[in-house]
């Protein structure tokens, strides 16, 4: 993937407007106020290794597609989740009628499908719109088995 390949986040600190790669191998911070950015990004088949499964931090991967009532649901919820977790979490969301082929590697069968990712590995699936505090639990115990293995390995 072309090093160009960025997404535009605004800072939820300071309001500055920060330019990020997809695939960045850190974690994204403001360049005004050096505050930590949420980090949503897009990706398709071709980019979704390079985004998703090679993250430095734990992943939410959003599959869903326009059409489907559920997934209007979740995206606000999961769009709160990485503006709150910003430094913490990145989340890629995943149209999966333009990625039929990441939806098949990972056995989607009904949308919208979550799946939390650490270090390139599937931590955890959630099919279907799930209430609010549910998802923030499922989150919250994948970023703290994420970081029990870094403690582990420092």
């Amino acid at each position: 993937m072309s090093a160009s390949t960025t997404t535009q986040v605004t800072c939820p600190s300071c309001g500055t407007r920060n330019r990020i790669p997809v695939d960045a191998s850190g974690t994204p911070r403001c360049a005004s106020c050096h505050g930590p950015l949420p980090w949503l990004v897009h990706a398709g088949d071709a980019m979704f290794d390079a985004v998703a499964v090679r993250s430095p931090l734990p992943v939410l991967v959003d599959l869903w597609a326009p059409w489907c009532g559920p997934c209007r649901t979740v995206t606000p919820m999961v769009e709160r989740l990485a503006a709150e977790r910003a430094g913490r979490l990145k989340v890629v969301e995943v149209n999966v009628d333009e990625a039929p082929g990441t939806a098949s590697r990972y056995g989607v069968q009904g949308i919208p499908t979550l799946l939390l990712m650490s270090g390139g590995t599937v931590r955890d699936r959630l099919v279907g719109a799930l209430p609010e505090p549910r998802l923030r639990q499922r989150v919250d115990a994948l970023l703290d088995q994420a970081a029990g293995r870094e403690a582990g390995r420092a």
